[in-house]
């Protein structure tokens, strides 16, 4: 059966609807009747009738008028008509029929009125039956079964066509007839219009429209819909977007009303003028300033107006002898801007204020007088008893915009320098690797007697506000502990008994090289001493053991090795000496012992089990149950404990294994490593729970009886409130300041660097791995996983299976098995980004396989929101892809000392910088991605592609410019997803400033 009609067609004749006679022929005459009632409405309906039963051999012809087929291509035949049951007429032969049939034939023009018909010229389209025929019992009843039947013809080609039915012996009423023809009707999809379309001849193909972009839209993707068989359209591609200055509105593009503005061709609504701004007129593509606010060039039209900061507040100096110090607040209105900067402007008056001019050039600012990013400076080299007058200014973005007076506040100071320089030229008279011999000339009258001179000296190379000094009563003085081939600045100045004169020039003096060839003889002759040293303590044992005996040997042996664990060679002026190790002792790998029990006992104290009080089970480990108690040593405070505990039933070899990490931690003495208690090793009672003597009496001849008394081996280490740094920073996100989380990564960093120190590589270091005491000191555990470093730093582990973190792991480690103290740092950098993160988990759901392949890329995890620059700066600097390359623990640990001892370098966030790199090199190498939909899928995030097409998104450059706000608007409602997807943004936006930068258009 065929769709019968509906509105996705036209109709080309329907004789229920033809209110005069109709013009069909009929052959012979007296085959068809045609008969016209009038229905209930007045309405006539034709009908045509035909039953000639009685007679054999009929061949009844009906033709209808000419029809025209105008845009079809296909048409379709829909048949109304009852049809009489043979076997319900009396006496009928065997001529009688149930069906009839149907032909078409087409023409360019109407027949003639004396055209001849000819059965032949028509094609015949099918024979119909009817579905249910009707009785003489019908007619009695005046019920009649009413036949439907939809036939399909064609194709046709020509102007018109004519049908025709074939009564073969039949009892027929064609009650109506009714030709049509499908197509797509007109419609709007995607801001586009499409026509009225026919379908193709061949059914089973499809017809590709294309659409036009409605008024005031434009294409993004050019707009195609398939017209199908049946009239429906299928398969809508591409899309048009409402252009600038217009809002989708019930599938139009309306104009943005007065107040509100839409700078970018999208399907986004438009958006209320931002503050400070407004527009007046319709289709606003940008809204104006205010009076007296501002947009600075590198601004979007999606940010708000703003204006020059006020004036920096309580600008304060300190003078000393050397230097003047200014420090100020930040303006109370910043404008609206979070890129205030500061300058600060200088000048030189006489005595009574009168005249001032710029002041000298040679004057020293640290860091620098313009462009300043925090609020003090220093000033350096002040001529003697001369009146400064500083101006510190304000700027922002806008300052250069507007028409205000100038921010600036104003301090006036005088230079407290006695009396004029009292040094002459000075000369270097020697220098060595770290000395340099210098003298100078003394005036031949001074003022006032000379007391005493100071030197002050730096490395030129790294030129800051802190240097050194010296002091001599002489004109000569020798400055040591200087470093070889470095060259020096050094300034002289006199004290008499009214202070301190100016100092005088400055003077440059190179310290000596380091001849390699001395350098090697030096080696040679410290090997020669500590041989021949060597064998002499070796022939003085000897003897030593041939007189007394030989009952000590062991103790000697024992005694030796712990001296040389203990102590390192120090060589000094070619001396060769032993001395302590800085409090440092060199790590001793327990599988290196004969019988790895002796290393538990060495390193670990054996604890009494009833000193032990377990209060209740807290997890599970890979050995057994850990537990928290106290332990109650008689004498001592209690003390909050956790037990790790052997499982019973175990083996010798995982007994030798789960005390394995006691004989590790027992060698670490340090407040950021997990400490350990003890352990439990030799009783031969089972722990009890909370069980009294008798009962415990009890329980121990029942056992004894079942000769099965057990031996329980427990771990027993500090007890940390707050557990596993990556779960505790989950449950408070958001709750610390920078400055605090900042204090947690300085511990871990303070662990590492002992274990470091001590040649010890963890192999697991990461946020699970790291516990939380109740005053947030965070401290390193699970030495499960570790290995001994040699001596030799260039040397690393090489695993020989199991499993590895990848997600933490450095490349090297993972490509080839190799871990190092350098290895350690990739992971710890994971560590920072994990605690910035409140702990997210690292590359979040990418696979192990796309992490590695991503690394290898050069792919590095985006900076967390609200993460510091100098964090993730010092991140990237741990995720070197060269091993070497990459920072010493001690050099993190110094680098963080710095930011807490001076946190105005925590202040600038990633998400707030304004500036970027110059050159490529300072560039993290991050992967270009194509499109919007490659940019999602490397972050997990596909799930999310048609937010952002529907939003308007389609290229790279339009969302680096989204932020926080943006992203919540185009519906994504995850605060993680939030997260990653603006950590992604921010270091796509550096490379694609770099790459235009760079000329290149994305």
């Amino acid at each position: 059966m065929f769709p019968f009609p509906s509105l996705f067609s036209v109709v080309l004749l329907d004789t229920t609807a033809v209110l005069g006679e109709l013009d069909w022929k009929t052959y012979p005459v007296n085959g068809w009747d045609a008969i016209t009632e009038m229905d209930e409405h007045n309405r006539p309906i034709h009908t045509f009738q035909v039953c000639h039963v009685m007679e054999p051999n009929q061949n009844n012809w009906l033709r209808s008028g000419w029809i025209q087929r105008q845009a079809a291509q296909r048409v379709h035949v829909e048949l109304r008509f009852t049809l009489r049951d043979c076997n319900s007429i009396p006496w009928v032969s065997g001529t009688c029929k149930e069906t009839f049939n149907l032909f078409y034939m087409q023409t360019d023009e109407p027949l003639s009125a004396g055209a001849r018909f000819r059965p032949t010229d028509y094609t015949k389209v099918d024979t119909i039956a009817a579905d249910e025929s009707f009785t003489q019992t019908d007619l009695g009843d005046r019920v009649l079964r009413l036949n439907t039947e939809v036939r399909e013809v064609g194709p046709v080609t020509q102007k018109g066509f004519y049908l025709a039915f074939q009564d073969v012996g039949a009892c027929i009423a064609l009650v109506s007839v009714k030709v049509f023809y499908k197509r797509c009707p007109s419609t709007l999809r995607n801001l586009a219009a499409f026509p009225d379309t026919v379908p193709h001849m061949d059914s089973s193909s499809l017809v590709e429209v294309r659409g036009a972009c409605v008024e005031n839209a434009e294409e993004r993707d050019t707009p195609k819909l398939y017209c199908g068989a049946d009239g429906d359209w299928l398969v809508p591609l591409g899309r048009c977007v409402c252009s600038i200055g217009h809002e989708e509105m019930d599938g139009h593009c309306r104009a943005c009303r007065p107040g509100f503005f839409k700078a970018y061709a999208g399907n986004t609504k438009c958006s209320k003028c931002p503050l400070h701004s407004s527009s007046h007129d319709q289709a606003a593509t940008i809204c104006h300033c205010d009076k007296g606010f501002y947009r600075a060039a590198k601004d979007t039209s999606t940010m708000a107006c703003t204006r020059p900061p006020s004036a920096p507040r309580n600008l304060v100096s300190l003078i000393n002898d050397t230097a003047l110090f200014l420090h100020w607040n930040p303006p109370s209105d910043t404008g609206g801007r979070n890129d205030v900067t500061y300058n600060v402007l200088c000048q030189r008056c006489d005595g009574s204020m009168s005249q001032c001019e710029p002041c000298e050039s040679d004057l020293r600012f640290i860091p620098r007088p313009l462009g300043i990013s925090g609020t003090s400076v220093a000033i350096l080299d002040l001529a003697m008893h001369a009146n400064y007058t500083f101006h510190v200014e304000a700027l922002n973005g806008v300052s250069a915009l507007g028409v205000a007076a100038r921010s600036l506040a104003n301090v006036t100071v005088t230079s407290h320098q006695t009396g004029p320089v009292l040094v002459g030229a000075v000369r270097k008279d020697w220098a060595s690797l770290d000395s340099i011999a210098l003298s100078w000339s003394e005036v031949e009258q001074p003022p006032s007697a000379i007391l005493d001179y100071e030197v002050k000296y730096y490395e030129k190379e790294q030129e800051q506000l802190s240097y050194s000094s010296t002091r001599t009563k002489t004109p000569s003085v020798v400055v040591t502990g200087l470093r070889p081939s470095t060259v020096y600045v050094f300034h002289v100045r006199a004290r008499t008994a009214a202070g301190y004169t100016a100092y005088g020039s400055s003077f440059e003096f190179t310290t000596a090289a380091e001849d390699p060839e001395v350098a090697d003889q030096g080696q040679v002759l410290v090997v020669v001493t500590a041989s021949v040293g060597g064998f002499s303590l070796l022939v003085i044992l000897t003897l030593f053991l041939l007189i007394t005996g030989r009952s000590d040997i062991l103790c000697l042996e024992t005694l030796h090795r712990h001296t040389l664990r203990d102590t390192h060679l120090s060589i000094i002026s070619g001396v060769t000496t032993r001395i302590p190790f800085s409090g440092i002792k060199t790590y001793v790998d327990p599988d290196t012992y004969e019988d790895p029990t002796q290393a538990v006992e060495e390193f670990a104290k054996e604890i009494d089990p009833s000193y032990i009080c377990i209060d209740r089970v807290i997890g599970s480990g890979e050995f057994g149950e850990v537990c928290s108690g106290r332990l109650r040593i008689p004498g001592r405070k209690d003390v909050a404990v956790a037990i790790k505990t052997l499982k019973g039933g175990y083996m010798e070899h995982q007994r030798r294994e789960f005390l394995r990490e006691a004989s590790i931690i027992g060698q670490f003495d340090n407040s950021n490593i997990i400490r350990l208690e003890g352990v439990v090793t030799k009783s031969k009672f089972s722990l009890f729970f909370g069980v009294s003597d008798s009962e415990k009496m009890m329980l121990v001849i029942v056992r004894n009886a079942k000769e099965e008394i057990s031996r329980p081996v427990m771990i027993v280490v500090e007890y940390m409130e707050n557990g596993a740094l990556d779960a505790f920073l989950r449950t408070r996100d958001g709750q610390f300041t920078v400055l605090q989380l900042v204090g947690m990564l300085r511990g871990i960093v303070v662990g590492m660097t002992y274990l470091s120190d001590m040649g010890y590589v963890h192999r697991d270091l990461a946020a699970r791995n790291i516990l939380v005491d109740e005053k947030l000191v965070c401290k390193v555990s699970d030495f499960s996983m570790s290995r001994i470093l040699e001596d030799d730093s260039e040397v690393t582990y090489t695993s020989t299976g199991g499993k590895i973190p990848i997600r933490w792991t450095a490349p090297e480690a993972i490509a080839y098995g190799k871990f190092s103290s350098a290895s350690d740092v990739w992971s710890y950098g994971i560590v920072m980004w994990e605690v910035m993160s409140y702990g997210e988990r690292p590359y979040w759901e990418m696979s192990n396989q796309d992490v590695i392949l991503s690394i290898e890329e050069g792919y590095r995890l985006p900076a967390p929101i609200g993460c510091p620059v100098t964090l993730h700066q010092l991140m990237l600097h741990c995720w070197q892809k060269e091993y070497s390359q990459r920072p010493h623990f001690s050099d993190v640990l110094s680098f963080i000392d710095k930011l807490i001892i001076n946190p105005s370098g925590l202040l600038t966030l990633v998400n707030d910088a304004l500036s970027f790199p110059d050159s490529p090199d300072d560039m993290p190498d991050y992967p270009l991605f194509i499109s919007i939909g490659d940019w999602l899928d490397s972050i997990k995030m596909s799930q999310y592609k048609n937010n952002f097409l529907a939003a308007g998104y389609t290229t790279l450059d339009s969302i680096s410019t989204m932020s926080i706000d943006d992203v919540k608007r185009i519906g994504i409602c995850l605060i993680g997803h939030q997260r990653r997807i603006i950590s992604s943004i921010q270091s796509l936006r550096l490379q694609l400033h770099h790459i235009q930068r760079s000329g290149f258009q994305v």
